[in-house]
């Protein structure tokens, strides 16, 4: 099981836009890029969420970071410190043709972590 920590950084915002607000801090262990299951914990609380390892191909990016995406979770909480514990990787870092195409993966990608976590 990979655990790691850091300080929530502004990244793009692109995530909040599409839907899916994300807590992205900089990553310096040597991960497979791909989709995670994962518990992230703030504040002394502990939420399901889904957390992206990577570099963002589909928008060009060279940064290699991890972006956390919690389910059911709407607050400011940039410049807060998290962990994250991965628990399932669920599929590899891809390039999508278009936004609609990502949303549409990362849609699936949180029906599977439902699903996930209500059988938990």
């Amino acid at each position: 099981m990979i655990r790691f920590w850091g300080k929530i950084k502004l990244g793009q915002k692109r995530g909040k836009a599409l839907g899916f607000p994300t807590a992205n801090i900089n990553l310096n262990k040597k991960v497979d890029q791909g989709i995670y299951i994962s518990l992230v914990k703030l504040n002394q609380k502990i939420y399901p969420a889904l957390t992206f390892i990577g570099e963002n191909i589909t928008f060009g990016e060279k940064i290699f970071q991890a972006e956390s995406y919690i389910l059911d979770f709407n607050q400011d909480i940039y410049n807060s410190w998290i962990s994250v514990k991965l628990l399932e990787k669920i599929r590899g870092n891809q390039k999508f043709a278009s936004v609609s195409d990502l949303i549409i993966a990362m849609k699936d990608d949180q029906k599977k972590a439902r699903e996930y976590f209500s059988k938990k």
